[in-house]
């Protein structure tokens, strides 16, 4: 992929016919609008785009001509952060427009980006490197596209960027542990491709929302996820091939709100510990291989409103999670409840004890004793 270094010398090209076309004139007649070089640099960065869009069917971009791009539609401007007397492109918000295209590397001209949000398009290839120039970035959501390819490593480039959203796309391969080392405060990386381990610095992101679902983690949830104890409020982990224990250290999340890990292989019994979830609103841990007795301080925590765990093998609940708000408990091993497993399933899940040690994840207490049957 090119670099913006090779744009140079289009890019001057341009310029120099501005300068040519907007010269000031020595008649008496108005002089057409003059951006200011951000603006200019602006102008050729959109432009760039609009030539690299191949399908654009409720004419977003039709008025996207002429120098003054602040008109352009979805497109936003204002004074630059370093210099108020000069106006500049902070943010472009193109999202459900149903545009087909590519980024170009041109749209690393655009250093006073703030804001870049086009989810719900069809935009295909991946984020060109000359983002890397985009220093001011807070934003970045090209959720619902058609990407693909490798993480862009690009984003682990941006020292603004504090949320990120690249869900529904088509990523693949590894996710580099770097990402969790950014300064971010949401990261959506969901349905895609990815092939990954939840590495130990997990715990060094300082997010309040983690979304990972659907893809193929295929690895434990480490214990290290307690260091986000202060500022993670939501964390789902669907679909992805979770296995091992839950880690009693979760217990000491104790901002979090949603904490969903449904349909994945975890084992195992629910932590003790999960009684200091004391924000939970939302648990789910349906569809997974959990075992043993329900902690009735779980089910007594202050907030908790919805509790999920059907489709997994628990012999005992305490009568405190039957007056939750919302919970569903079929397809466990619970005696004289409705819709539960059959005992000869439940005999043989008890006859082989579970041992989180084979998994490497931390190990943990083995569970109580398997109820008769």
């Amino acid at each position: 992929m090119k670099t913006s270094t090779s744009l140079l010398p289009s890019s001057l090209l341009l310029v120099s016919i501005f300068i040519l076309l907007f010269q000031p004139s020595h008649q008496q007649t108005p002089s057409p609008f003059l951006p200011n070089p951000r603006l200019l640099k602006a102008y050729i960065a959109l432009q760039a785009w609009k030539h690299a869009i191949t399908a654009d069917p409720a004419n977003f971009t039709a008025n996207w001509y002429g120098p003054n791009v602040c008109n352009y539609t979805g497109v936003f401007c204002a004074p630059a952060l370093d210099d108020s007397d000069i106006r500049t492109v902070a943010g472009i918000d193109l999202n459900h427009a149903n545009i087909s295209g590519t980024l170009p590397d041109d749209l690393g001209l655009l250093t006073d980006l703030a804001l870049f949000h086009i989810n719900s398009n069809r935009f295909c290839g991946t984020i060109p490197d000359s983002f890397r120039c985009l220093t001011l970035l807070f934003e970045l959501d090209i959720s619902n596209n058609d990407f693909s390819g490798e993480f862009p490593s690009v984003i682990l480039s941006l020292p603004a960027l504090k949320f990120l959203d690249i869900r529904f796309n088509k990523f693949s391969g590894d996710l580099p542990s770097s990402l969790f080392d950014l300064k971010l405060d949401a990261l959506f990386i969901n349905n895609n491709d990815f092939k990954f381990s939840l590495p130990e610095n997990i715990g060094n992101s300082p997010v309040s929302v983690l979304v990972f679902a659907n893809n193929n983690i295929n690895g434990c949830l480490p214990s290290s996820i307690s260091n986000m104890n202060t500022t993670l409020n939501e964390i789902i982990i669907t679909s992805s091939g979770l296995i091992g224990c839950l880690p009693p250290e979760i217990g000491s999340l104790r901002n979090l709100t949603v904490f969903d890990v449904s349909d994945n292989n975890l084992v195992g019994p629910l932590p003790e510990t999960m009684a200091g979830m004391k924000k939970l609103e939302q648990l789910n841990v349906a569809h997974n291989q959990l075992s043993g007795e329900i902690p009735a301080s779980i089910c007594s925590l202050p907030k908790l409103q919805n509790f999920t765990y059907s489709y997994n093998f628990f012999c005992s609940e305490p009568p405190v999670c039957l007056k939750l708000q919302a919970s569903d408990d079929q397809k466990n091993c619970l005696p004289d409840r409705p819709f539960q497993r059959s005992p000869e399933e439940c005999k043989a899940f008890y006859s082989y004890p579970v041992d989180c040690g084979v998994f490497g994840c931390t190990l943990r207490p083995p569970p109580p004793p398997p109820p008769p049957y």
